[in-house]
């Protein structure tokens, strides 16, 4: 397995105090990430990507292609910026100084158009689709930084058999909290959307800023880690060594640049039930409070899973699930349209599996990974599963436009399930 060369080893002594410290905090620092996350997830349904946002999209006038942007932004923004930054990641005594600044960061696209949309009441021209793709992608590269710095501090504060247990606790009291959220706040806002979206934005905004509050509750000792500086290039010929020289790591890049292809056809599931089945915007609530409602489902029987059994089988079981979303899409239109705009909502269940895929992805890359190696390997495993999306998503899109829902949907389910055909082979790493 690979070892960043340049790593300073603590003294027995600093070890075992560091670990004390660790062990003596870490009821404490499960419940304030417990609350961190919670009130990102009440931030996050205002923005989810799968819906709202390609549907805001589409309001101001942006295409086919512009809608298979919105994944690629996603993954682009989720993989590159934490492969440049996860050396000084690494290097940074206190990750939580790190989580905290990237979660402000994480705010201010969102409060910028919020304020641009409410000051021009929704009255603008063909450069906001521009403007907003724009704001999507700076909002995603501090996503990134922020998602690889709280994973690192759940690698470094969490035992890894209660990884599963904060993923179904977090999703368990937070997506309730957030669905209730959305069902108060954004069916009235939908009704409007001139004012609505600029409101969305900005609540989104807002529970940003409250969690930047909740980072300072953590209780966190100060690493000793060093590694040379690297030019940019060199961080990704170090993300190639880890791929080339650590097979158990090698055969989970497989795996997830497979996965990626669920990411592709996630904002095109919003789009064909308005455009095949007319389908109209106030339905975009009722999705959105479905997606969450599966997230916390999903991670009910996945945490569990992971914890008592190993995270290789609940990688497994949720890649298998996710074949689900497409086929049931698919299905929906293609042999009943008039039973598929009554049932349509179904296909949002299962589209909740996807944060906790991703999230599982992580818990198995901290299994496999040494500690002081945590921020590289997660960003190398973020770039696997980016990858195949900054090379193919605009084109998903293109292709959606030149043939159909149908076929594009139907060959992305080929490709989940090879994926989760090739999750059981993994390395289980518990218990070996």
């Amino acid at each position: 397995m690979s070892h960043a060369p340049g790593k300073v080893a603590p003294t027995a002594p600093d070890s075992l105090d560091r670990a004390q410290s660790i062990a003596q905090h870490e009821q404490r620092n499960f419940l304030v990430l417990v609350w961190y996350q919670i009130v990102l997830r009440i931030g996050w349904i205002f923005k989810t990507e799968s819906i709202i946002m390609p549907a805001f999209l589409d309001y101001v006038g942006g295409t086919a292609w512009m809608r298979g942007c919105l994944p690629l932004l996603n993954r682009f923004g989720q993989s590159v910026p934490p492969a440049l930054l996860s050396r000084r990641l690494k290097v940074t005594p206190l990750k939580r100084r790190a989580l905290a600044r990237s979660t402000t960061g994480m705010a201010m696209p969102f409060l910028a158009l919020a304020a641009i949309w409410l000051a021009t009441g929704g009255e603008t021209g063909a450069w906001m689709p521009w403007v907003f793709l724009l704001a999507y992608g700076i909002f995603f590269a501090i996503t990134g930084f922020n998602q690889l710095a709280l994973n690192t501090l759940q690698g470094k504060l969490i035992q890894p058999a209660r990884r599963g247990r904060l993923m179904s606790v977090t999703t368990t009291v937070g997506c309730p909290l957030a669905i209730l959220a959305a069902y108060l706040c954004l069916g009235p806002w939908l009704e409007s959307p001139a004012p609505g979206f600029g409101y969305t934005f900005g609540i989104c905004g807002v529970m940003f800023l409250i969690a930047l509050g909740v980072t300072y509750f953590l209780v966190e000792p100060a690493d000793n880690f060093e590694e040379p500086a690297l030019r940019p290039h060199q961080h990704f010929t170090a993300a190639w060594k880890i791929i080339r020289h650590d097979a158990h790591f090698r055969r989970l890049a497989i795996v997830a640049a497979l996965f990626s292809m669920v990411l592709m056809l996630f904002p095109h599931y919003e789009a064909m039930g308005r455009l095949r089945l007319q389908l109209p915007l106030g339905n975009l609530v009722y999705w959105v409070m479905l997606q969450n409602a599966g997230t916390g489902i999903f991670s009910l029987v996945a945490g569990p899973i992971a914890d008592r059994h190993g995270t290789r089988l609940a990688l497994g079981v949720i890649l298998l699930l996710c074949t689900s979303m497409p086929l049931l899409a698919v299905s929906l239109v293609w042999f009943d349209p008039e039973l598929g705009r009554q049932l349509y909502w179904l296909v949002f269940l299962p589209t909740g599996l996807t944060p906790v895929a991703l999230k599982t992805l992580t818990n198995y890359t901290l299994e496999i990974a040494p500690e002081h190696d945590h921020p590289r390997y997660v960003s190398t495993m973020n770039l696997c599963v980016s990858g195949p999306i900054l090379l193919f998503s605009p084109l998903l899109g293109l292709l959606i436009e030149k043939t159909s829902f149908e076929l594009v949907f139907l060959l992305g389910t080929v490709v989940i399930l090879a994926a989760a055909l090739l999750a059981w082979r993994l390395h289980e790493p518990r218990w070996s």
